[in-house]
């Protein structure tokens, strides 16, 4: 179903975020004061408007209430993020997810009530790292401080092994959740114990972190 969307900034996370919205056939509004920045993007999404996201009668006449999600999108101005946000709360928006530059920042932003705060350039830092410790690693969500989700290329232990053969939920309780096979990209979703690991393969897990380290994906 088609869904509407907010972009507030026009930096490089925030012309990322619009366009990949469009590029999945949603609607797209993005705001910036800067006008070059805008109009480089005025072809990319569904609409542009340069105004400053700080001024609440800005934020009236966008109607914030009407979009399903509004992503606060504003870089180095850790000022105008938090008046923007609050701003926006008070105007009733529907959800919120903000980028924010520190720890300090996103729980200012978690207080005054937005509903979800990323922090990109930690998280692509922290993938990095990760990706050069160990190249098996593809991607990684954490769930919790205890738990996380895995993306890995097969390790060359378990190459030609089934999953009942790993047994990888009774000797470290980690659960294979998917599996993306290497011919054709076929993907097993909760794929059964007789299912054999084969090379460049994706195995899709969830599990403890300890363990999960343990194994060396994170």
């Amino acid at each position: 179903m088609k869904k509407s969307f907010l972009v507030i900034g026009a930096g490089r996370f925030g012309k990322s975020v619009a366009h990949t919205f469009c590029t999945l056939g949603h609607d797209v509004m993005l705001v910036d004061k800067d006008e070059a920045l805008i109009q480089l993007m005025s072809k990319e999404v569904t609409d542009v408007l340069i105004a400053d996201c700080t001024s609440e009668s800005c934020l009236k006449s966008l109607g914030v209430r009407n979009f399903d999600a509004i992503v606060l999108a504003i870089g180095y101005d850790i000022q105008a993020s938090i008046m923007t946000a609050i701003l926006l709360i008070e105007l009733g928006a529907k959800y919120v997810v903000s980028k924010a530059q520190t720890e300090l920042h996103g729980k200012v932003l978690q207080k005054v009530g937005v509903n979800r705060v990323v922090y990109p350039e930690r998280d692509m830092g922290q993938k990095l790292a990760r990706s050069l410790i160990a190249p098996t690693i593809i991607d990684m969500i954490e769930l919790s401080d205890d738990y996380s989700v895995v993306e890995v290329t097969a390790p060359k232990d378990m190459i030609g092994k089934s999953l009942l053969e790993l047994n990888l939920r009774a000797r470290y309780g980690i659960s294979v959740i998917a599996l993306r096979r290497n011919n054709g990209g076929k993907t097993l979703i909760s794929p059964v114990a007789k299912e054999v690991i084969a090379e460049n393969d994706i195995i899709v897990a969830i599990g403890e972190n300890k363990f999960l380290k343990k194994l060396q994906w994170l």
